[in-house]
């Protein structure tokens, strides 16, 4: 040790250098040099996937974690997990490429809906003429009086973030000013002509997409997404809440997480149109209720217990510069209304994107994830769920699985007993997401190599066993960007068995619940990234959708972003979305009496 009480810990081949206090882990570190280390599990030991290797110099001894989720020969061969591992010297760990976290595809683009612009924020031209020993007035009333004068405007105060500004304004501006008037508060003053820009946020638990808008026009002009950074903190929704459960400072961080986050798409937004973070008077943030609460700072506690329910239902609004974000400083950020458990905002936003709650018949409507909610509408009435799908069609949990990014296997097809597959960017496959996986489990089902249970038969040269698990081998170790073989395990189809046996309970108890079959069902609609990219006839194949004709289903994007912007747009829409959250019938599957027998039946 040195005189700091300091390790230098070197990852390698990335040449990044940290130093690590007695007591800290590999992960900690990871995180603090800016070395994206994969961590599913929040760093609980349960997913696996920070492994790394030491090259030199002394760790802590090898947990029972370790000896559990890691081979005799990775031990052998000094592989760790690097959030069980603590260095006791200066260390060169080596991070292979399946450990680190990649730039991951991030679905932005929804439904194109036509809106009449209703903007809440109205931009005024206001011409003041200057004090003088006959006009005594105040500044404040001075601009006050000619809005109401020259426009008819009853705006009755001033925000408390403009005051500071407003004498200095009005006077750099030679007094002729664009005043932006939001209900009865002026939020704003800046040179004339002036924009006025919204910002639409999808706060999702893995990504975060953010729409810049025209609120004058209603015309989206440019349109982002970026990855969720609390993911370092855990990959699922019910991994963050206890963390934030369990530390107040692990909650506040992930709060921080989530506003950079926003704040890193407003600067590469405004910048894309030569503008300026305070052209932005109104924003709108949609998302779950665990990410709702995170964003807000609100305690999550009672929803990680049963029965889950929000502490916070109702459309909340508040200053944009309080809840952190860059904006106008006396502009708003408006988060719509929950319904209930984890189902939150950015469903209700889903439904009025994507109109279904207007549609005839009987309609479908899923935005698949590691929590997915789905939403029946039959004769009016709206039925939610939400199922706890797990973050397998993330990648996680997957043995070689990973998120969409570049060198992904997305797609795969069995072409005379061979299996083809299709990689993101066409890259060198690194691993498998989601789609792939899908893919993967329907076409080796088709084939007759995985049988309907489940299980992986033998009669197949890729196939073969690890102790008593059979995996298999979809692209050898000389043929990837893997130090091993790209492989599909016996626990990857359990795993997916039960993300899709998750949905597929969903669907059927809210047929049941509306005394409906799955040939009632005269459309299907599918949101969401995974929902983007997903092959339906695989989805059909191995039972997570019903088995419908193709022409029933509509693959529709980031149908909550589109709801987001919507409300921003109009205050009819953002009144629209208020019905809709309150109209919703929420069903909590796990209090049904015949859940676990519906599951059971949908695993197969």
């Amino acid at each position: 040790m040195n005189g700091y009480d300091l390790f230098e810990i070197t990852f390698e081949p990335l040449g990044q250098r940290g130093s690590a206090p007695t007591g800290q882990s590999l992960l900690e570190t990871a995180r603090q040099s800016s070395v994206g280390l994969i961590s599913l599990c929040g760093g609980l030991g349960k997913c696996g996937r920070c492994r790394i290797q030491i090259s030199k110099g002394k760790a802590s001894t090898v947990t029972p974690v370790e000896r559990n989720l890691l081979s005799r020969e990775e031990l052998d061969l000094e592989y760790r997990l690097a959030c069980q591992t603590y260095p006791l010297s200066d260390l060169i760990v080596q991070v292979p490429l399946e450990s680190l976290s990649a730039s991951q595809r991030v679905q932005i683009e929804g439904i194109r809906m036509e809106v009449q612009p209703e903007p809440l924020v109205q931009t005024y031209e206001v011409r003041l003429s200057p004090p003088s020993l006959s006009d005594l007035r105040s500044d404040d009333t001075r601009l006050l009086e000619q809005l109401k004068q020259r426009h008819q405007v009853d705006c009755v105060c001033i925000a408390n973030e403009v005051l500071p500004e407003l004498s200095t304004k009005l006077r750099s501006l030679d007094w002729h000013i664009s005043a932006a008037v939001r209900g009865s508060e002026l939020i704003s003053i800046k040179s004339w002509p002036s924009r006025q820009l919204g910002l639409a946020v999808d706060l999702g638990t893995t990504k975060v997409a953010g729409y810049l808008v025209d609120l004058e026009t209603g015309r989206s002009l440019k349109a982002n997404g970026v990855m969720n950074p609390q993911i370092a903190h855990g990959e699922d929704v019910i991994t963050r809440i206890d963390l934030a459960r369990r530390n107040g400072a692990d909650a506040r961080l992930m709060r921080k997480m989530a506003v950079e986050a926003i704040n890193e798409l407003i600067a590469d937004l405004v910048s894309q149109v030569d503008a300026s973070p305070e052209d932005i008077s109104e924003a709108v943030v949609v998302g779950n209720t665990a990410m709702h609460h995170l964003f807000l700072g609100l305690p999550v506690d009672q929803l990680a217990r049963a029965p889950h329910v929000p502490g916070v239902g109702h459309a909340v609004e508040l200053k944009a510069r309080e809840a952190g974000l860059s904006a106008s400083p006396g502009g708003y950020v408006h988060l719509p209304p929950n319904i209930a458990g984890f189902v939150g905002s950015d469903h209700v936003a889903m439904i009025q994107g994507t109109g279904v709650f207007k549609a005839g018949g009987t309609a479908l409507a899923l935005d698949i994830g590691t929590n997915t909610e789905i939403c029946l509408v039959h004769e009016g009435k709206m039925t939610c769920v939400s199922c706890a799908s797990g973050p397998a069609f993330e990648g996680a949990h997957i043995a070689c699985g990973m998120r969409a990014a570049d060198g992904a296997i997305e797609h795969m097809r069995f072409v005379e007993q061979s299996l083809q597959y299709f990689t993101i960017g066409n890259q060198e496959p690194v691993g498998i997401c989601g789609s792939g996986i899908l893919d993967a489990i329907a076409q080796l089902y088709l084939a007759g190599i995985v049988d309907k249970g489940g299980r992986i038969l033998k009669d197949h040269p890729n196939v073969r066993s690890r102790g008593r698990v059979r995996e298999f081998v979809i692209v050898e170790a000389g043929e990837c960007c893997r130090e091993s073989d790209i492989i599909l395990t016996q626990k990857d189809v359990r795993e997916v068995q039960l993300a899709k046996a998750a949905i597929r309970t969903g669907i059927k108890m809210l047929l049941e619940k509306n005394g409906l079959s799955e040939y009632d069902i005269d459309q299907v609609i599918v949101a969401g990234a995974f929902g983007s990219y997903l092959d339906l006839e695989s989805a059909m194949v191995i039972g997570m959708f019903p088995r419908l004709p193709l022409d029933r289903f509509r693959q529709v994007g980031n149908a909550a972003g589109t709801g987001a912007k919507m409300s921003l747009i109009s205050r009819t829409k953002r009144a629209e979305a208020q019905r809709i959250a309150h109209l919703i019938r929420y069903i909590e599957l796990a209090g049904e009496p015949n859940f676990k027998e519906i599951f059971l039946e949908a695993t197969a």
